[in-house]
C-alpha cells in the first residue's frame, strides 16, 4: 500500500504562542531546508494523509488504549502519533 504523507512543523512548546503548526511540507528535505533557513526550534512530524494519527497507531500496533480515558474524544483529539518525528534547535536537528 502506498501511503501519502506530509511533514508538519510545530514550534517548541516553551516558545510557542499558538497551538497550530507553522508549516506543512510534502517532503522532509523541503521542511528541513525551511527550518534551517529560519533557524527554527521545534518538532517535524510525519503524518499520513486521510488517516487519523490515533486510528493509524492502533491499526499498526504502535498504540493500545490501556485506560478508559485513552479512548475519549479529548484524548483522541490531542493524540499526535509521532512514530516518525525529529527535533530541532536553532535550525539544526538534535538527537
Amino acid at each position: 500500500m502506498d501511503e501519502r504523507t506530509v511533514w508538519v512543523f510545530t514550534g517548541s512548546q516553551e516558545r510557542q504562542r499558538s497551538a497550530f503548526p507553522s508549516g506543512v511540507f510534502s517532503t522532509q528535505a523541503t521542511a528541513e531546508e525551511w527550518i534551517a533557513h529560519h533557524g527554527l526550534s521545534g518538532t517535524l512530524t510525519m503524518y499520513r494523509v486521510d488517516a487519523g494519527a490515533y486510528d493509524w497507531a492502533i491499526q499498526n500496533g504502535y498504540f493500545r488504549p490501556k485506560e478508559p480515558r485513552d479512548s475519549t474524544p479529548d484524548f483522541i483529539a490531542h493524540f499526535s502519533g509521532g512514530d516518525i518525528h525529529f527535533h530541532y534547535e536553532s535550525g539544526r536537528r538534535v538527537a
